[in-house]
């Protein structure tokens, strides 16, 4: 079994706070960021600033993998990830088909996963090797910036992440910028939590993988979160 202690070690290298400090926190530590998808980028940006006041800033496309996206910051370290087809690319691989396909079918912007922070992500897998966790990657990953700088980083998913309940691991590049650096600020993640028709089931899966994250109980399976921003409030998955 995989101890809570043992996932803080494949995911971060070290014990980041004490365990009985976890309660308390509405939002998981180790957040990276919120990927809010939806069809159409545009209609996403208005949306999340209708909301909050404030406009999420082009982040720039994902060549290869048929998406683009729009980024807002959350506070130190976290941000929200707006993504959505990339109507510019007409032929994506079918390994990776599925997520733009996902996103063209919503009828209003929700969220599709979300991401945990790791510095190291080949002791990552090599630590969930060692616990016989199913995964694939590391891949890595890429996107030019409106200002001609690369981001570069690489991605670590569970085989089964429930449709994007669990979340994916991510290490970002040496010479990358965190994006909640720069991305427009002003908004705050109040809360997070993951929710599920089988609480019981998912609350025992976060606490295999040492993940602290609130599980509700739901008669359908998502992820919800609260948004705060200067002019008002964006609950997702409400």
């Amino acid at each position: 079994m995989i101890t809570r202690r043992n996932f803080l070690i494949i995911t971060s290298g070290a014990l980041l706070t004490a365990p009985s400090l976890w309660a308390d926190v509405m939002v998981p530590i180790m957040l990276d960021h919120l990927l809010l998808g939806c069809s159409d980028l545009n209609q996403g940006i208005a949306s999340v600033e209708k909301h909050t006041g404030v406009r999420p800033a082009m982040g720039g496309v994902h060549p290869g993998r048929g998406t683009r996206n729009a980024l807002l910051a959350l506070g130190q370290g976290r941000y929200l990830e707006v993504i959505a087809p990339d109507p510019a690319q007409a032929t994506i691989p079918a390994k990776i088909a599925e997520l733009p396909a996902m996103l063209k079918q919503l009828t209003t912007p929700q969220l599709v996963t979300w991401a945990v922070h790791t510095p190291n992500i080949e002791a990552s897998a090599e630590r969930l090797r060692k616990y016989g966790v199913a995964f694939h990657g590391p891949t890595a990953g890429s996107r030019a910036r409106p200002d001609g700088r690369t981001l570069h980083w690489k991605t670590l998913n569970f085989d089964d992440d429930g449709n994007g309940l669990l979340p994916f691991l991510i290490e970002w590049g040496a010479d990358s910028v965190h994006p909640s650096v720069d991305a427009p600020a002003g908004c705050k993640l109040e809360s997070f939590a993951v929710v599920s028709a089988d609480r019981a089931s998912l609350a025992a899966d976060f606490q295999k993988l040492g993940i602290d994250v609130e599980v509700e109980t739901g008669t359908s399976s998502h992820l919800k979160a609260k948004i705060v921003g200067p002019k008002g409030t964006l609950s997702l998955g409400e």
